[in-house]
């Protein structure tokens, strides 16, 4: 395991993107306008076993049910594990249907890798408070259900050791968008943390939690850790007036 295993998951993972994004491009002809990475595919930092494939295709005029039914169903033909990793966002040409939120609008805007593209489409920039209404919405509302639903576990099950390293990385990833309104790696996230002053907030944890992600290990040995959990969601609640 190391720097090869790495860039074998990267290869692995933009290569099956790519099958999906020409599948899409014989499917749907001119109206695709382009099929893009996001996500750490694009900004870096992509992770063999907790990183997700998040493709952003835009269309003319957007992409029916029976279209992403028909997506899915390709992706999971090219690479069964690798589709439960995938993560659609969509959306028109003026970006005003689909699935697109404002973060992922700017990460599109900011570093968004051309898979297949006819026209790039520029959707007018999310404002920061556009940004702050938004992750001080139903994103921080999940992640304070996260934190509460891992405070009371007893034992961490295997499908949950992935959403219990995300809670635990959120605050870097909140903080940094909500002050800067931009979108960035887990490593440039927790870097811009440590130069934050968060009164309440167990820094040292979130860089625990990023360390386990590099390592690409079970974060049971952070478990103990899961009652801070209500704690750090308290502390960036004070920080950005949500509490």
């Amino acid at each position: 395991m190391g720097t090869d295993t790495d860039a074998s998951a990267l290869a692995a993972a933009r290569a099956f993107a790519e099958s999906v994004a020409a599948f899409l491009d014989a499917k749907m002809g001119a109206s695709l306008l382009g099929v893009y990475l996001l996500g750490s595919l694009a900004h870096g930092g992509f992770n063999r076993r907790y990183s997700d494939i998040d493709l952003a295709l835009v269309t003319e005029n957007g992409i029916n049910e029976a279209t992403l039914d028909a997506v899915k169903a390709e992706a999971a033909a090219v690479s069964p594990e690798q589709a439960t990793k995938l993560s659609i966002f969509w959306s028109d040409r003026q970006f005003t249907v689909g699935r697109f939120p404002p973060l992922d609008r700017v990460d599109y805007l900011d570093h968004a890798v051309a898979l297949t593209e006819r026209e790039r489409a520029n959707p007018t920039r999310p404002t920061l408070q556009d940004i702050r209404a938004y992750l001080g919405g139903a994103p921080f509302a999940s992640w304070g259900e996260s934190a509460t639903h891992f405070a009371r576990l007893d034992t961490l099950g295997s499908n949950e050791r992935k959403p219990y390293l995300r809670a635990l990385l959120y605050p870097a990833r909140f903080i940094y968008s909500w002050m800067t309104g931009g979108m960035a790696s887990n490593d440039a996230a927790v870097a811009f943390l440590n130069r934050q002053a968060v009164p309440g907030l167990d820094v040292k944890l979130v860089e625990a939690a990023l360390q386990c992600r590099h390592d690409t290990t079970d974060p049971d040995h952070l478990f103990s850790a899961r009652a801070v959990l209500p704690r750090q969601v308290e502390a960036c609640a004070r920080l950005v007036g949500l509490r």
